[in-house]
């Protein structure tokens, strides 16, 4: 995974994916920042992906300022999830851009697989930011919660996508800063565009939690609605 400018991913199921313009929009974005026009290099490769089965591309911009596409079958969707803290400030070193550090992501959460299924990545003060390849949601009441924007996100499609289902159920969100400590005693999901929604089950060495009372196959259910042809 070294030697990436950018990249995004997202999940092609029998020809639909969700929320493709909005990947668009962060890869197309984040390319042009770096100096290269990638819409048309999009537009047509988005047109070769395959109608059938299930896949997981990478549309990527190298270090060599080449544009490609990785096609690549998609793992496993999984369902609950240990989390981890990472020990020590956010390493990465350009977290509103996927793609530079997805190495990085990818050394710490092997580092952490026998422990966890992800591990979470904290600002300075403490605050939880996102987990290595997921962003982070959770629930306070009835309000549906993320991290605070102005602090150093990926934007993430999946959490875009959330928001957007909330607003047409009527559900509250907001944007809150907490600790890992904070959200042990609610309902914490991991959202990004491979597995939609997997609630945490477990922190750390935590006893498992048997999650009876979780939303999240309503809202997984939703996005999955959300997928249109690619």
């Amino acid at each position: 995974m070294s030697g990436l400018q950018v990249a995004d991913s997202f999940l092609v199921d029998g020809g639909k994916a969700r929320g493709v313009e909005l990947h668009r929009e962060r890869f197309v974005g984040s390319c042009a920042a770096a100096g290269v026009d990638a819409a048309a290099f999009w537009t047509e490769q988005l047109g070769r992906l395959p109608g059938f089965g299930r896949w997981f591309p990478r549309f990527e911009l190298r270090t060599s300022g080449e544009l490609a596409v990785q096609l690549r079958p998609a793992p496993p969707a999984g369902g609950r999830a240990r989390v981890v803290v990472h020990d020590g400030p956010d390493p990465r070193t350009a977290p509103r851009v996927k793609g530079p550090d997805l190495e990085l992501l990818g050394k710490l959460k092997e580092a952490a697989a026998h422990r966890a299924d992800e591990i979470l990545l904290l600002d300075q003060d403490g605050t939880v930011l996102e987990a290595a390849y997921s962003a982070v949601a959770w629930w306070e009441d009835d309000t549906l919660c993320f991290p605070p924007a102005d602090r150093p996100l990926l934007p993430s499609v999946t959490a875009a996508l959330l928001r957007r289902i909330a607003a047409a159920q009527g559900v509250g969100t907001a944007e809150r800063a907490r600790t890992a400590a904070d959200l042990q005693s609610t309902e914490v999901w991991l959202v990004n565009a491979l597995h939609g929604i997997r609630p945490v089950h477990a922190w750390s060495d935590s006893a498992i939690d048997p999650l009876p009372n979780s939303r999240s196959a309503d809202w997984q259910h939703h996005l999955t609605t959300l997928a249109q042809p690619v």
